[in-house]
Order: structure tokens, then C-alpha cells, then sequence
């Protein structure tokens, strides 16, 4: 029997690049999106592989959206999927005190509720044939905190220690669960930002100018999603699949850095960086 595979936020990034390459590595994907519009877009992706992608309209946010959608899966696959790869999610930029309640607990629920949300429906049914697979797309931000990404970083390390316990809490059930932390890859999830209106101060404004644009000319050097969406396929198909997966040199880098250079060297780079801090030479 064909593995059934649900991929959240499909239509685009890293979700667009594992729905067709599952799909083409044989497995019976169905990916969410959240409007028809974002549906006929993976469906013509697909179709330009020569795959077959199925869709279900699903917003992560939503709970009663999300139950539903689920149940739908459900029926699609005979009784719930035999894994479920979590990718949905965006960028909430901005200072702490610049970002208010509202795009807070927004940025939480899509990164870190929702997949708690999306591991509750399927685990039953995984739990019931004795195996399944959970893969959380977090980034190396879970790892690695930033200034004026703090809220973004907040909501991928929560999603890495509610990931850690949910390993440890289903592992005896057959389901294995494990983290793809990406680096910086060519998804627009940084072009597409959600930066502050009205910053706190002058600094913070160019800290934003600073990062978007930086992002927007970097991007075009950033490399393709492929490289994600092949290390989600290795935990899928892995007898024994890694707990966590760092994807790419800025990842790999940013997280030994992290490690081994002391704080005030690493919280110093870090606000030149992002423009919050000048280098002694510059005026």
C-alpha cells in the first residue's frame, strides 16, 4: 500500500518542493493550502512534474477549519495519513517592543499551536496501526536567536521543545518524530516578512530597511528548497530517523558559532548584523 503524506502550507518554499518530490518518490501526497487560488497552483505544479497531488483547504489557525480539513484527510486516506510533514508558517519581524499582542500571538499560533494542533488529529489513527511519522519544519532559528526576530525565533525554539517531549511521548507507539531545521533558502518567507509600521525608534527603522533589503538582494543567492525537502524525504523513509536535521552551511555554521564563541562576541556580530550596532570604524 502507497504511504499517504499530508503536507502543510503546500503551494509554495520548502512545502511546494517536498509535496513534488515525495510525490515523485512515490508516496500518496495530499497537501493543504489555504484558498482555492494557492490549490490550482500546487495542482499545476504537479502536473507540470507529471504527479498527481491531491488538495484540502486547510488554514492551521483555524481550529474548527482544521478539524475539519482533517477529518477530510481522514476519509482520503482510509482512516488518517501515515505521516504528516508541518511546514506551514511565516515570518513575524520586528524589535520585542515594537511587536504588538495581536501579531504576537498570531506568529505563535501558525509556528507552534498548530502543528500541536495538526499532531493531536493524527496520532490516534498512528497510534491504533502501531507507526507513523511527524515531521516538524523548524529552522535554525530554533537554535539561534536574532535581534529583531525575536518573536519568529520565540515561536521555532517553543516548537523545538514541544517536538523534543512529543519525540519522547509517541516514540513508544511506533511514531517517529523528528526537526528539520533549514537555514536561509530561496522560499520568500524573509521578502515576505510582516515587518512593524511604526517602529519605537529611528534605530529600529533602519535595523528593518536594513534586513529587508538585505534579504531581497540576498535571496537571489540563497539556495533551492530541493535541498530541504530531500532531508524531510530522509526522515520519512529512514528505519531510524535523526531527531533533528540541521539543512545548510549557514545552519550548521550559525549553530557551532552559537556554541563556542562567547555571548558578548556573538550578541555583538549579531547587532552589527542586523544594523542595530556599528563596527568601531564606522560613524
Amino acid at each position: 500500500m502507497t504511504r499517504s503524506v499530508v503536507v502543510t502550507g503546500a503551494n509554495s518554499g520548502i512545502g511546494l518542493a517536498t509535496t513534488l518530490l515525495l510525490a515523485k518518490s512515490g508516496f500518496d501526497v495530499i497537501g493543504t493550502v489555504r484558498s482555492t487560488a494557492k490549490a490550482d497552483v500546487l495542482v499545476g505544479a504537479a502536473e507540470a512534474e507529471q504527479v498527481v497531488v491531491r488538495t484540502v483547504l486547510c488554514d492551521v489557525t483555524d481550529r474548527a477549519a482544521t478539524v475539519a480539513a482533517f477529518a477530510e484527510i481522514s476519509a482520503l486516506t482510509a482512516g488518517g495519513p501515515w505521516a504528516v510533514v508541518n511546514n506551514a508558517g511565516y515570518a513575524q519581524a520586528g524589535a520585542i517592543e515594537d511587536v504588538d499582542d495581536e501579531h504576537v500571538l498570531r506568529q505563535l499560533e501558525t509556528n507552534l499551536v498548530a502543528p500541536a494542533r495538526v499532531a493531536r488529529l493524527v496520532l490516534p489513527a498512528m497510534r491504533a496501526r502501531g507507526e507513523g511519522r511527524i515531521v516538524n519544519i523548524s529552522s535554525v532559528a530554533g537554535r539561534v536567536s536574532l535581534p529583531v526576530l525575536g518573536w519568529y525565533c520565540a515561536s521555532k525554539r517553543g516548537l523545538e521543545a514541544m517536538t523534543d517531549a512529543l519525540r519522547m511521548e509517541v516514540a513508544p507507539f511506533g511514531v517517529r518524530v523528528s526537526l528539520v531545521e533549514p537555514g536561509s533558502f530561496g522560499t520568500g518567507i524573509w521578502g515576505e516578512a510582516d515587518y512593524p509600521k511604526d517602529p519605537a525608534t529611528p534605530e529600529y527603522a533602519t535595523a528593518y530597511a536594513r534586513g529587508a533589503g538585505g534579504t531581497n538582494a540576498a535571496s537571489r543567492f540563497m539556495p533551492d528548497p530541493i535541498w530541504v525537502a530531500r532531508t524531510v524525504r530522509l526522515a520519512l523513509t529512514s528505519p531510524v530517523p535523526l531527531a533533528r536535521y540541521l539543512v545548510g552551511v549557514d545552519a550548521v555554521g550559525g549553530t557551532i558559532a552559537e556554541r563556542v564563541l562567547p555571548t558578548f562576541i556573538s550578541d555583538r556580530v549579531k547587532a552589527i548584523t542586523a544594523g542595530l550596532a556599528r563596527l568601531p570604524f564606522q560613524r
